[in-house]
Order: structure tokens, then sequence, then C-alpha cells
């Protein structure tokens, strides 16, 4: 039995290589135009349109081809709750190594020293070092997904202890090395034990906001925090104000609270309204933790394995809750 998959992305530039990678039972409609007949029972966008979603009454499954879920997605799958959505996880590997270079960088002061000594300047040879011993201390994970799973194996490499927060505590992976999982509600009883706060988690109504200045100030002196989830789970002018009075030792940060509205503006967008850029314990990075030259091969690849399972009818993985936001 085939499986109709409508497909409209343009921005994909290799989709030979999803083809290729198909099972034969696949038709792939590939265009930005709706097909004619609407047939197809599964629709791969991240953003759908309402119309790519009532287009086709044989319509069952969305896949939205990169992790997380658009707040305009959200909203708009309310209104289709019989529809079933998942999304796929290509980018856990590359975003959970940015996340640990990140905690590295900020950890052991690298681009300021690394600034300083471009000018032939030894100076920070021969000064009491600023850099944070990582090994046996605490790090808590919140989000405790793919990347997340990830994250812990790494920390744990590195003779840390491991501990985390995830919403669902029926399954959460790694049992292989030694990491405490536990529920939300825990939150405010594990931040004094983590000497690392590291955060992968999606932004939803719940995460909103969910660390303010009352919860950072919970951490150990001198802690470290990074985040490769989304911003806005941080209060902004708290996370600033400890990072610009020390109360935090440092902070490697992927995701930001203002963003480039156009290919204009990116050579000239501010990443916050606080000047995060002149503080040196900060290690700034543009929302890039996910990209690598191999990343959009791998969405591809991911796409191809996960419709591939459609086909055969076998259960999808990733699946995605709107009500909840992930």
């Amino acid at each position: 039995m085939t499986l109709s998959v409508y497909f409209p992305a343009h921005r994909f530039k290799d989709v030979d290589l999803l083809r290729a990678r198909l099972d034969r039972r696949v038709r792939l409609i590939h265009s930005l135009e709706l097909p004619i007949p609407a047939d197809y029972k599964v629709l791969v966008a991240g953003r759908p349109s309402r119309e790519q979603l009532t287009a086709s009454p044989n319509l069952q499954t969305l896949v939205i081809p990169f992790s997380g879920l658009p707040d305009t997605t959200r909203t708009l799958l309310v209104e289709f709750p019989d529809l079933t959505v998942h999304n796929i996880h290509y980018n856990d590997a590359s975003t959970a190594e940015t996340a640990m270079g990140l905690l590295l960088a900020a950890a052991k002061f690298i681009v300021p020293i690394d600034r300083t000594f471009r000018k032939h300047d030894w100076t920070p040879r021969y000064q009491r070092s600023p850099s944070a011993h990582l090994d046996g201390k605490t790090v808590l994970i919140l989000g405790y997904g793919a990347v997340g799973r990830r994250v812990a194996r790494a920390c744990r490499g590195f003779g840390m202890r491991v501990i985390a927060v995830r919403r669902n505590l029926t399954s959460h992976g790694l049992v292989d090395i030694p990491v405490q999982v536990y529920g939300p509600s825990a939150l405010r009883q594990l931040l004094p034990q983590a000497n690392v706060l590291m955060l992968s988690l999606p932004l939803t109504p719940k995460t909103m906001g969910l660390l303010g200045a009352n919860e950072l100030a919970l951490l150990p002196p001198r802690a470290l925090l990074v985040n490769v989830g989304r911003a806005e789970v941080v209060d902004e002018a708290a996370l600033f104000e400890f990072l610009r009075d020390g109360r935090l030792h440092g902070a490697g940060l992927d995701v930001w609270y203002n963003y480039p509205t156009d290919e204009a503006s990116r050579t000239h967008t501010p990443p916050s309204k606080f000047p995060f850029h002149e503080l040196d314990n900060v290690v700034l990075s543009p929302h890039r933790a996910a990209h690598t030259r191999e990343s959009e091969d791998q969405r591809l690849i991911h796409l191809a394995a996960l419709l591939n399972s459609a086909a055969r009818g076998e259960p999808l993985p990733n699946r995605v809750d709107p009500t909840v936001g992930y």
C-alpha cells in the first residue's frame, strides 16, 4: 500500500537524498503548490498553513522536520485534535556537542584569555586562574530529552554527578550511567546542588520564565549556566544581573531574547536589551548549536527513516503533544 506524503518545503536543496532513502511504498510530493488531488496522508511542514491541514481528507499525520513546536503551529493544531504530530531529532548530537563546548569555554574563560593572548599578552598565565573545576561537581539538566541525555553522558565522562528534571518520568533512558531523574516539582530542592545548570528545555507556557531571580539565587555560589533550549526560560534581567555581579561564575548562551526580523538586520541586531556582550564571563553564540556542515543531510536522513516507518505501519517516534508544547 502506497503512503502519500506532501512535503511543501522549498528550502531543502538536496531532496534527491531524501528520495533515494525512501521506501518504494512512499510517494513523495515535493511542491509548493497543493497537489491535485489532495489525498496525502502525511504532511511534512514545520509551520503548516490551514489550507495544507484541511486540503486532504486523508491527512492523519503532521511531521515537523525539526525538533520543537513553533507557537503558531501549536495554536493552529488545537483545531485539529485528531491529527498525530511527530518531529525529528536529527540535531541532538550537534546541539549537545555545542552545549559542552559552551560549558567548557565558560568554565575555563577560554574566550577572554584567547582575546588577550592574541595580543601576545601572557599576563593571564601568571595571575590567579578564574577557571572553574568540573570534576566532582554536580550538573542539573533541565529538559532531559534527546539532547539532555547526550549531555548527561558527556558530563559523566568529565567525572561529574548528573541530576535531571523531566516532565515524564515513565521512561528517560540512559540506564547504563548513574543519573537521578526527578519531576518538575523537585526543581527548587535541586537548584542548591547545581554547580552547573544545563538548559535544553522547549518554550511552553509552563517553562516561560521558569527561572527568575529567586530561582537563580538558590544556585551555589559561582555556578555556571548553559542554555541551548530557549532564552525565555530564564528571566532576562535576572540573568544579566547575576552574571554582571559575579553571582554566576559564567554562562554559555546559544539562545536569545531578540532576533533579526529580516535579512538586512542580521548584521546589527543586539540579542538582548542588556549588554551581555560587555561581560567577560559570558560566551555568546547566535543560536547555531544545531548547525554543522552535515546537519541538512542528517535532517533528510532522519526524515526518511520516519517516513519509512510510517509506510511499514510501525509506531512513529518523537510524538508531540500540542497541548503541552512539545
